[in-house]
């Protein structure tokens, strides 16, 4: 088990925002099987983040698959992306204790989070207070299945931003913009410069990247951490393709 580092995971998002350097996180779902020995590679190739959750309220494999995470990520914190209040985990760097906020539903508003609290403290987790936000063009996917909340729309930035800001004046401290787990259009460069302008603070963006062009207009737009799951399991060797964008986009922003 790696040495837990005090506030690993705000302190890079919160330099990723402040330099206007960008991030990629890998998203792993507990609920698929994944052969985690060819990412032997990435404890060294740059990778800011690994997170461990996805959409399914279910906590079976989660233990061990931050367990098998912990063999190839050397250094890189791992943080638990909840799916519900079962999904949790001392052996994790870091949580985003998020509530969704652009739906309805007070399971997701603040009844998991009731549930989980406890738990959380104990645990010694740093604990991210975030703003989670589904947006995309209409598509209904599993975690609007399982919130049974509706996405905002791409289209309607101002609803957007307002939901952000409201969040902000909750206290969040950061934003999770979220297209849903095999969207096909992600979350809008509209969208997320609006709501980076609007709250100022760290904005993470998943959801239907599924090519570097994607990926490079996210961060072109104020996407400090970019997070990749589903095309990363049907090309494992994209993520080697993004991580090199990443260096060279960073190398952009100090040569000029």
């Amino acid at each position: 088990m790696k040495t837990k580092k005090l506030k690993r995971v705000s302190r890079l998002l919160k330099n990723l925002s402040k330099t206007q350097q960008k991030g990629i996180a890998w998203l792993v779902d507990p609920e698929k099987d994944s052969d985690f020995d060819q990412f032997d590679w990435v404890k060294d190739s740059g990778l800011d983040l690994i997170l461990v959750g996805g959409s399914s309220p279910s906590s079976s494999n989660f233990e061990k698959t931050i367990q098998l995470l912990q063999k190839v990520s050397g250094d890189i914190p791992i943080c638990i992306f909840p799916g519900s209040y079962l999904q949790l985990s001392d052996q994790a760097d870091a949580i985003l204790f998020m509530a969704l906020i652009s739906g309805r539903n007070p399971e997701y508003l603040i009844s998991q989070q009731v549930q989980a609290a406890a738990k959380v403290k104990k645990s010694g987790l740093e604990v991210l207070p975030t703003g989670y936000i589904l947006v995309n063009n209409g598509e209904l996917l599993s975690v609007h299945s399982v919130s049974q909340t509706m996405p905002l729309s791409n289209e309607d930035s101002e609803f957007v931003k307002a939901t952000a800001l409201a969040g902000k004046f909750l206290g969040m401290r950061y934003f999770y913009l979220d297209a849903g787990s095999g969207a096909n259009i992600p979350v809008s460069t509209t969208i997320i410069s609006a709501v980076k302008k609007t709250v100022k603070c760290p904005i993470i963006v998943g959801g239907g990247l599924s090519n570097s062009e994607k990926v490079k207009s996210a961060f072109m737009a104020g996407a400090d951490l970019v997070v990749l799951g589903n095309s990363i399991e049907k090309d494992p060797g994209f993520l080697s393709e993004v991580l090199d964008l990443k260096r060279w986009y960073n190398h952009s922003l100090t040569v000029n």
